[in-house]
């Protein structure tokens, strides 16, 4: 079946979709995205999404676009046109199309807004079964990582260097300490059982799954250290695991080669993946 996507008010065939050149997303990356979970039809934390989206166009001096109530909509008619039960919807929105000129145009120039569907299984989720094996990498990205930009060259060349060394993923490091996963937030489980995040800074995405995940964690009672971490005390911890939207709660089960645990995902973090999916289908829209 040919997906149907979105384009500036309209919506089309996949294959006829265009964006012109001279987009600024396409020239310089001039460009932030969100991603929601679809599950059973229904839309995860789009509150959250949008929030966050708007937090990115004001960092980035972008003009408003639609508001939250009609992206909810074009994001659910996606959805029901694409027949999609299980997977992701992205969006994506540019500063426009201007010719090229590292100045941004003027606020007359209408900004480009693309989205579409991807179908994946997120919740029966083979990754999350048996858990992710993660190597570490050099933080080489740019200072504002909590504007969610397109600019995703260094994550996927992260993730590459994962591939190449037979492993899942990747968690970036600077100046010693963890800064987050390649595309999601990084945590532990230290062995008395505090459940340790990096603080919210513009050294890490604000992941609208790992406030989610921090809040639940605190219904059920669990010691919260939001702090940075070494790649040394995270071989040590009883269990890790990273969130996002497109992994919900997925454990890692080894770190650079080393075995966390025994080996296998472990039980706080089974627990938040659970209470998640269960929140999650609950307030779906």
């Amino acid at each position: 079946m040919t997906r149907t996507v979105y384009v500036n008010g309209e919506y089309l065939a996949e294959d006829q979709a265009t964006v012109s050149i001279f987009d600024r997303g396409f020239l310089m990356g001039d460009a932030v995205y969100e991603v929601c979970a679809v599950l059973e039809g229904r839309l995860v934390d789009t509150p959250g999404h949008f929030a966050r989206l708007r937090r990115s166009m004001t960092a980035l001096s972008m003009p408003e676009t639609l508001d939250n109530d009609e992206l909810l909509h074009v994001h659910q008619e996606l959805v029901r046109r694409n027949a999609l039960r299980e997977g992701l919807v992205y969006l994506q929105l540019s500063r426009g199309v201007a010719d090229r000129d590292f100045a941004y145009p003027g606020s007359e120039t209408p900004p480009t807004l693309v989205l579409f569907t991807q179908a994946k299984a997120v919740i029966d989720s083979p990754l999350a079964h048996r858990g992710a094996h993660v190597i570490t990498q050099p933080d080489l990205r740019w200072g504002r990582r909590d504007i969610k930009t397109v600019q995703l060259l260094y994550p996927s060349m992260a993730k590459m260097a994962a591939r190449a060394a037979g492993a899942d993923d990747a968690w970036l490091v600077e100046n010693g300490l963890v800064t987050e996963g390649s595309s999601s937030n990084a945590f532990i489980v230290t062995r008395d059982g505090r459940l340790v995040t990096r603080e919210l800074s513009s050294d890490i995405l604000h992941g609208i799954t790992r406030a989610a995940v921090l809040r639940l964690a605190r219904d059920v009672g669990l010691v919260i250290e939001e702090r940075a971490f070494t790649p040394e005390e995270a071989c040590m911890a009883q269990e890790a695991f990273m969130t996002s939207a497109t992994s919900m709660v997925t454990a890692v089960v080894s770190i650079d080669g080393q075995a966390l645990g025994d080996g296998r995902p472990g039980a706080v973090a089974a627990r938040l993946r659970t209470l998640y999916i269960e929140e999650s289908l609950r307030q779906a829209e």
